[in-house]
């Protein structure tokens, strides 16, 4: 039997994902000098006020001990571990270092989605349905890598600050852009090991239709799913659901609620817009 495992970028929790026969490792969060697994420990309701009450959000990938324990759960299993983008994370490194700590350690393949949040789910599910479906291990990673060359990823902040302590912009950028209210527009590279700039806009419409000309670039259509994530921000996502709809009238919208983790990366209230492709 194949055992589909991942982490929490897919936004499952641990119970949710155990319900579709899907094993997460938790990510953590750190706020106000207390460290707590996403979703099982903390939600992003809780997250966001202790945010509020001024307290700086650290993240980290899941304790390897927890990735241990998930590859020694099935002794007699083939494992297929799908994590978030190596470079965001130190999930990718981890999942390796906890392979070469379980017995028969060949049994475990260890997939690089060089992606996170919405995508991620998806081939987190895809990879489940073609295991049920009895692909091998190496059929599924030919599959999944295909669909992973094709995702796309764009992040909006609504706080310039996040990405000034995250490196992303200088101190003088993120003073100015918030001075007069410009809207940036980030892009996950390529390769999934970093966010860097892709665009900066004077409001959150013009940025939503920038992303979506970069869509309709890389030829997004019936054969995509398209994500908004959010970080409580739904009428935001709202605006954005209509209009990647008027653009792409046949292509599947998911929305989505992001986790504690990714509301460190991004900051309370930010848009993520993410497109996969399933051809």
């Amino acid at each position: 039997m194949i055992r589909i495992i991942s982490d929490t970028s897919t936004l499952y929790s641990v119970s949710e994902a155990e319900e579709k026969g899907i094993y997460v490792s938790p990510l953590a969060v750190t706020i106000n000098d207390k460290t707590y697994e996403e979703f099982e420990e903390i939600q992003t309701e809780e997250f966001v006020e202790l945010i509020h009450q001024g307290h700086i959000p650290l993240s980290s990938q899941p304790a390897i001990g927890r990735v241990v324990d998930l590859y020694n759960r099935f002794p007699e299993d083939e494992i297929l571990n799908i994590t978030m983008a190596d470079g965001l994370s130190g999930t990718y490194q981890s999942a390796l270092l906890a392979k070469n700590m379980v017995d028969d350690s060949e049994r475990i393949t260890v997939l690089n989605s060089k992606t996170l949040c919405g995508p991620h789910r998806t081939l987190v599910e895809h990879a489940k349905r073609l295991a049920d479906q009895n692909h091998t291990v190496s059929e599924i990673v030919v599959k999944l890598e295909k669909m992973i060359a094709s995702s796309r990823s764009f992040l909006i902040p609504q706080d310039f600050d996040y990405l000034r302590r995250g490196g992303r912009l200088s101190h003088l950028a993120a003073f100015v852009g918030k001075t007069i209210h410009l809207v940036p527009v980030m892009t996950l590279t390529k390769d999934g090991k970093q966010i860097c700039n892709f665009s900066i806009k004077r409001s959150f419409t013009k940025a939503i239709l920038e992303i979506i000309r970069s869509l309709e670039e890389d030829k997004v259509g019936e054969d995509h799913k398209l994500y908004i994530s959010h970080s409580l921000a739904p009428s935001l996502a709202k605006t954005a659901s209509e209009l990647l709809k008027a653009a792409f009238p046949h292509s599947d919208i998911l929305i989505h609620k992001l986790s504690p983790a990714f509301t460190t990366q991004g900051g309370p209230f930010c848009i993520a817009i993410q497109s996969l492709s399933m051809a």
